[in-house]
């Protein structure tokens, strides 16, 4: 259900009518040139277009109002191959609501020494064109990445098709919705917020919906539809002996079924991501488990307890890494492994984490779940697989959002846990788990996360770059002091900027 191929950008060339057609001509063949080698690179998710070359002020501003106006255009690529004048652009920019990267690069990559001359240079000022417009977007505070770099260099491409990600999944939200069945988990802080500012500032509507909707929708279902569910469980993992046909707790994955038939034909509805509580299951015979992992492997993203915000965070995350090996998850930092040689941490939750992430075939189980009061839920039981990951989460300020992302290693666990019937991971925070973790609670990270193999820091950097969102980041550089001195300053510089 993430579909890149409806979302393409726009590649935009600058210049100026002072060197005539002939030039004009050589600046759109070069980036037509330079357009289909970086569609053939596999770092970039969508396809990019080139636009006409821009020589004057109405014409960029036309191409801005037509960018605006076009919901396949997730973004705009900008380079200026000559000397285009920048107060050609101010009105453009100023009016922009796409995101943009700038891409400073030159269309030879070697200079050709023996025979340059001054036309040649002319022709070929990027160096000199990109400086120009750098001040432009500078003096407005325009928010835009910038990748230097010779556009044939396997790493420019990856850092485009990194901010390709984050603004594809900007696009994705602007026309987004949350379910939310229940209401928040009582009592608790960090999964509440504001969800007007929300969705003025990530673009999600979040919608709520009692439980009766949704329990509705799932006796729409039947035996054979729920049957044929069932043997897709059979089929894809290993079934405990006592859900498998003739087991006697078979009906309770007949119900596993109809809950995950019944809720995924709610969300196909038009809806992204959902969010349930296992303090209102009113309706439902046993809290969703293999329901939200199955339907959260298929892209969708998932909050527990009502967390919104990490449904939304989710989500995101699976736009950004669509494509992309390794996996996506909602998680939580659940208990830590205090070992001086080498301390971990444990991500898991009740029932709900995304089997993309797991190593090897998952477990489908039923145990007893000590909360919510309902009958046993059926989930799916694994271990992550080991490999450099990140944790991200958003939290509501009450002036702002943050979002707080975390580098970390995923390792095997160090022993077996065959008493923890849940779906886990292990991993070894950056620096370590005392400073990581101390830098989470005074950023105020949640403690839900989206929890991914296939992204770096970098995706969630262009991401919260594109939406103007506060952004930490912990990782092996992170000291507690740097950091108290980072929080208070981007805490005096929003509240300077909203004077």
């Amino acid at each position: 259900m993430i579909d890149p191929g409806g979302s393409e950008l726009w590649f935009v060339t600058g210049s100026q009518d002072l060197y005539g057609d002939k030039v004009l001509a050589e600046v759109a063949e070069n980036s037509r040139q330079i357009v289909s080698a970086l569609n053939t690179s596999p770092h970039i998710p969508l396809n990019i277009v080139v636009k006409p070359v821009m020589s004057s002020g109405d014409s960029i501003t036309a191409i801005v109002h037509e960018a605006n106006s076009d919901r396949r255009c997730a973004g705009l690529i900008l380079w200026m191959h000559t000397f285009s004048p920048a107060r050609m652009w101010i009105r453009g920019l100023e009016e922009l609501s796409k995101p943009y990267l700038h891409l400073h690069t030159q269309f030879a990559r070697d200079l050709p020494w023996a025979t340059i001359d001054m036309d040649y240079m002319n022709a070929h000022q990027a160096a000199h064109g990109d400086r120009e417009f750098g001040y432009i977007a500078s003096r407005l505070r325009s928010r835009r990445k910038i990748v230097a770099g010779h556009w044939s260099e396997p790493r420019v491409a990856e850092r485009v098709g990194a901010w390709a990600r984050a603004a594809f999944a900007v696009a994705d939200a602007s026309h987004a919705r949350i379910a939310r069945f229940g209401d928040n988990m009582r009592s608790v802080a960090v999964t509440e917020g504001d969800k007007v500012e929300f969705q003025r500032v990530f673009g999600y509507d979040v919608e709520g919906y009692g439980l009766g909707d949704l329990s509705a929708r799932i006796e729409q279902f039947g035996d054979d539809e729920i049957d044929k569910l069932c043997v897709e469980y059979d089929d894809a993992y290993e079934v405990a002996v006592e859900l498998r046909p003739g087991g006697d707790r078979r009906e309770s994955l007949r119900d596993a079924a109809a809950i995950e038939l019944g809720l995924r034909s709610f969300l196909e509805d038009g809806f992204v991501a959902f969010t349930d509580t296992f303090e209102n299951l009113h309706g439902l015979k046993q809290l969703p488990g293999i329901a939200a992992q199955r339907i959260m492997a298929d892209g969708f993203g998932f909050g527990a307890e009502g967390d919104w915000k990490t449904a939304a965070m989710v989500r995101a995350m699976k736009v950004m890494a669509h494509g992309l090996d390794g996996g996506t998850s909602f998680m939580e930092d659940y208990t830590y492994h205090l070992d001086p040689d080498g301390s971990l941490a444990l991500g898991a939750h009740m029932l709900e984490v995304c089997p993309s992430i797991a190593d090897g075939t998952p477990r489908c189980e039923i145990h007893p779940l000590s909360i919510g009061g309902k009958d046993d839920p059926v989930r799916l039981v694994f271990d992550a697989r080991p490999g450099p990951s990140v944790n991200a989460a958003v939290a509501d300020l009450g002036d702002r959002f943050r979002m707080t992302v975390a580098q970390v290693e995923v390792v095997g666990p160090p022993a077996s846990s065959p008493e923890l019937p849940v779906a886990r991971s292990v991993w070894r925070p950056e620096p370590d788990l005392a400073r990581a973790a101390e830098a989470w609670i005074l950023a105020g990270g949640s403690h839900h996360a989206g929890h991914s193999r296939a992204l770096t820091v970098e995706h969630l950097e262009d991401f919260a770059r594109i939406l103007g969102v506060e952004l930490v980041t912990i990782d092996a550089s992170t000291e507690i002091r740097e950091l108290e001195k980072e929080l208070f300053w981007n805490d005096a510089a929003h509240r300077l900027m909203q004077r």
